[in-house]
């Protein structure tokens, strides 16, 4: 083998130091490198955003890499209850805010780290009602977004019937007037076309028990939300005017074309009331012309139902993957991110100031879920899942069972209290 010249042999040398250098510095950077898992159900309109928020963070955190799991909602619960204990699934999970108190008592979560969310500053800038994050002084969880529920209209079926396609109903009394008026049956009495789609197992449960026992007089629980008291002259005028729409004015069925959101889509449907989140799917139904309008009030009383889904570090993240899953979480709760994430999904920033420009409030379809959140209620649930199934039975109860309403109210409110009464 040639010697090397003394220059050859020192270049060689420079090579090798530069060369394990450059070995070292790329095997730290690989070291550095996190990845964390990030879950939420599947949602059409919710996982496209998420995955613009997931790439906008990986560009400005080259060091972090977060890995998007979207699960079916029907057992999104189930897998995340078993995932966590295990040591496995999500670092960062979304969850309704209803669940917080679930979340909390199996030890899923755990709380946000105080130097990257300061109690103070979630307070003044986040609408009130995320305050229900909070227990014992310490934020568990934050919303990119917050809801409330609107009505929505179908101009092209308002003006089939000769109605003005501009003038939703304001009042109750005006949606039976205008339901009547665009319900078609054929000769055999089949629903062609509902004058108002109802589902309970979407938004209605909430549109009873939140919004129409107030504007009846009443209040579905208590100040201190310790006890159940739509069992009331006003829950029952609630509950009996809405199954009235089905039994006595006959402009709607429970399950006509299988969900509400199916009918309204497909034309088959004047009205409908769904929250903010439905925009993105509305927008992207072809031939679907259809406004947006506040929630029609009674007796000059308006009531609302604000609700929220929010994203918690969950207690897997550890070490370097908290810190990497809590920079991310303080990234999808920034105002940029609610500003996508309205504009891709249609629900309303979580921060006050953001939600109140005067360009998001005036919007004719952002504004009335804006306007409807200066009024709404988040109802601090025990155990949504259960109590949202308390009053589902109440109204199959009554439709199915002919139970009179007095009693099947009287019987749900008995059952939901057993839910409050396990409060701490």
């Amino acid at each position: 083998m040639p010697k090397l010249s003394r220059s050859a042999s020192l270049l060689r040398g420079l090579c090798g130091l530069a060369c394990g250098v450059a070995l070292t510095v790329g095997m730290a950077r690989h070291a550095a490198a996190v990845e964390i898992e990030y879950w939420q159900y599947t949602f059409k309109q919710r996982v496209e955003a998420m995955d613009a928020l997931i790439a906008q963070f990986q560009k400005a955190n080259p060091d972090i890499t977060v890995k998007h799991v979207n699960v079916p909602y029907d057992n999104y619960r189930t897998r995340i209850a078993a995932a966590i204990p295990a040591g496995e699934g999500p670092d960062v999970t979304q969850l309704f805010y209803g669940w917080l108190d679930d979340y909390i008592g199996a030890n899923l979560l755990q709380p946000l780290p105080p130097a990257s969310f300061d109690t103070a500053a979630i307070d003044r800038d986040f609408f009130p009602f995320v305050q229900g994050m909070k227990v014992e002084g310490k934020y568990y969880a934050l919303p990119t977004a917050v809801r409330s529920l609107a009505l929505f209209w179908n101009r092209k079926v308002f003006k089939d019937a000769g109605l003005d396609p501009e003038k939703p109903p304001a009042t109750l009394a005006e949606l039976v007037d205008i339901a009547k008026k665009t319900t078609k049956r054929d000769a055999s009495g089949n629903l062609l076309t509902a004058g108002i789609a109802l589902d309970t197992a979407g938004q209605d449960v909430q549109w009873i028990r939140q919004v129409l026992v107030n504007e009846f007089g009443g209040a579905p629980y208590s100040a201190d939300r310790r006890k159940v008291t739509y069992n009331s002259p006003a829950g029952i005028a609630a509950v009996q005017w809405y199954v009235d729409l089905i039994t006595k004015e006959k402009v709607s069925e429970l399950g006509f074309l299988t969900d509400g959101v199916t009918a309204f889509r497909s034309g088959r449907a004047a009205m409908t009331i769904d929250g903010s989140f439905r925009l993105g799917a509305f927008d992207g139904q072809k031939g679907l012309d259809y406004g947006v309008t506040e929630l029609p009030g009674r007796d000059g009383v308006r009531s609302n139902f604000a609700s929220y889904w929010v994203n918690g570090i969950t207690a897997k993240a550890k070490g370097e993957k908290l810190a990497a899953a809590a920079k991310f979480l303080a990234f999808i709760t920034t105002p940029a991110a609610m500003q996508l994430w309205m504009e891709t999904v249609g629900e309303l920033p979580a921060r006050v100031a953001i939600a109140q420009t005067d360009a998001v409030k005036n919007h004719p379809k952002y504004g009335p879920f804006v306007r409807g959140l200066s009024y709404a209620v988040a109802t601090d649930f025990v155990d949504e899942t259960i109590q949202r199934k308390v009053m589902m039975d109440l109204i199959d109860t009554v439709l199915l069972k002919k139970t009179p309403v007095a009693e099947a109210v009287a019987a749900a409110a008995s059952e939901e209290q057993k839910v409050l009464d396990t409060r701490k």
